[in-house]
């Protein structure tokens, strides 16, 4: 063997290879570590923001030159001791100036704003110079008013109905007047006192037992009981009323729906045992006329809408982004489905503090289309007219922001755990029924007009603990 040509093989020790292999072990297990730690960190960031944050998800639009300087790259300085505090705006010197022109509508000592409902009593008092002996030396030239809140004992009354009984002399038959028409036949309650029953406990939250308390605190005694079946009378009377309601709201082309959960009573308890609770849902409908009803359902899957939508409704649903109106509109030829843009922006706000600058381009862009948006409104915009306006103003904002979206998604740096690759990924994966609205002028951007009539069901859980189970069709609205 020529020695020339011959070339020893390196091999290292047992030793060396089992370093290497768990060096490279290690280092697997450190990213994969900070990888954790990271998206740990993004989840207490939300839940902070959730705590202590600014619940407004509204933001300003930042004009082309705020927008320049906040895209400028430049390293933070941090704050130090010896770092100079910015100087503050001088306040103005308001001595001497006319004070602040008022409208008349405020709340002050010399007057309450009310309607001509509010029922007013006045007290007068006279002036003791004109009862005097020198009363002829004064003259009556006005009043000087201050209004007041005042508050009664009691805001219930007893009616007492006396029916008049007259005899006929020549018979003898006595005859008792007509009785007059009552809300019930035979019940303690007035027709106002049903109404204000149900106002109390559904609009203002006010649970059975804390108007029992309210009725014993001012004299009047009735049992529990008795409230609760005053209660089930009085959502049966309305019943027609609601399925009306929903039946009017169904007519129209564009619907607005969502859900929110409720707890309710599976069965009753047995004994002194309370009864099972299980999770329920409310399924509230707006319709073109500002009306809503809400549905209820044991479940908060697609068997709902379908049993409520099929074959009585075709038209456009404008929801947010749970997936059971998506996979209703894949099975539904005559339903097309837009959803909510704020839903949306929520998702992109949780990267706020992990991409701050793509953020706020993308909620600048969001912040246009709703400037857009006002001007429709302003202008009172409607059919052709409004959708032309879109075509021209808000497309462009709204094809320059999913293009923003898609270059953001194909960063290098970006990894699927990332909060903000997620939310890129829920609004691309949604791109079509976010812009259904730039085609059908009467679709609205948002669900916020549902969303404020859905308050009084989470303002109304903590009092009322949850709903009893109703014994008809789960989709009938009114559930009590």
């Amino acid at each position: 063997m020529n020695d020339a040509t011959f070339k020893p093989v390196f091999t290292p020790p047992q030793s060396d290879l089992f370093h290497q292999n768990e060096a490279d072990l290690l280092r697997e297990q450190m990213a994969a570590m900070q990888a954790t730690i990271a998206q740990q960190a993004q989840q207490i960031l939300a839940l902070k923001r959730e705590l202590f944050g600014v619940k407004s998800e509204r933001r300003e639009l930042l004009s082309p030159e705020q927008q320049a300087i906040a895209d400028m790259p430049g390293p933070a300085v941090p704050l130090t001791d010896d770092t100079p505090e910015p100087p503050k705006p001088e306040q103005p010197n308001n001595r001497g100036k006319a004070p602040k022109q008022r409208s008349g509508n405020e709340v002050n000592l010399t007057g309450l704003r009310y309607d001509s409902t509010v029922p007013v009593r006045e007290v007068i008092i006279e002036a003791n110079e004109l009862q005097g002996d020198e009363a002829d030396q004064y003259e009556h030239v006005g009043y000087k008013e201050v209004s007041r809140i005042a508050q009664k004992r009691s805001a219930y009354e007893i009616v007492i109905t006396k029916r008049q009984i007259v005899k006929r002399k020549d018979s003898n038959q006595l005859i008792t007047a007509a009785n007059p028409e009552f809300v019930f036949d035979s019940a303690c309650a007035d027709v106002s006192f049903v109404a204000g029953l149900l106002v109390d406990k559904f609009q203002f939250h006010l649970p059975l037992y804390r108007q029992h308390q309210k009725l014993t605190a001012s004299g009047i005694q009735l049992s529990r009981a008795t409230l609760t079946n005053i209660t089930k009378r009085g959502i049966e009377l309305l019943r027609p009323v609601a399925a009306a309601q929903l039946a009017n709201i169904l007519n129209s082309q564009v619907l607005a729906m969502d859900e929110t959960p409720i707890k309710a009573t599976r069965q009753p308890g047995v004994g002194k045992q309370p009864g099972k609770m299980k999770q329920a849902y409310f399924w509230p409908i707006y319709g073109e006329q500002d009306e809503v009803a809400f549905t209820y359902s044991n479940s908060r899957g697609m068997a709902h809408i379908q049993a409520l939508l099929d074959e009585v409704w075709q038209g456009t649903l404008l929801t947010d982004g749970y997936q059971a109106y998506s996979s209703y509109e894949a099975k539904s030829e005559q339903v097309e489905n837009a959803q909510c843009w704020v839903h949306m922006r929520r998702q992109l706000l949780k990267a706020e503090a992990e991409e701050c600058q793509a953020v706020d381009k993308a909620l600048n862009l969001i912040a246009e289309l709703y400037q857009h948006e006002k001007q429709i409104k302003a202008r009172q915009l409607v059919s052709e007219k409004a959708l032309q306006y879109r075509a021209t103003h808000s497309k462009p904002i709204v094809d320059q922001f999913f293009a923003l979206l898609d270059a953001e998604k194909q960063r290098p740096d970006l990894l699927p755990d990332d909060t903000w690759s997620k939310a890129l990924n829920y609004a691309l994966k949604r791109e079509r029924q976010l812009r259904v609205f730039l085609s059908n002028p009467a679709v609205a951007m948002d669900t916020n007009h549902l969303e404020r009539q859905i308050r009084p069901i989470p303002m109304g859980k903590k009092n009322w603990l949850c709903v009893s189970r109703r014994r008809r069709y789960d989709v009938e609205p009114l559930a009590a």
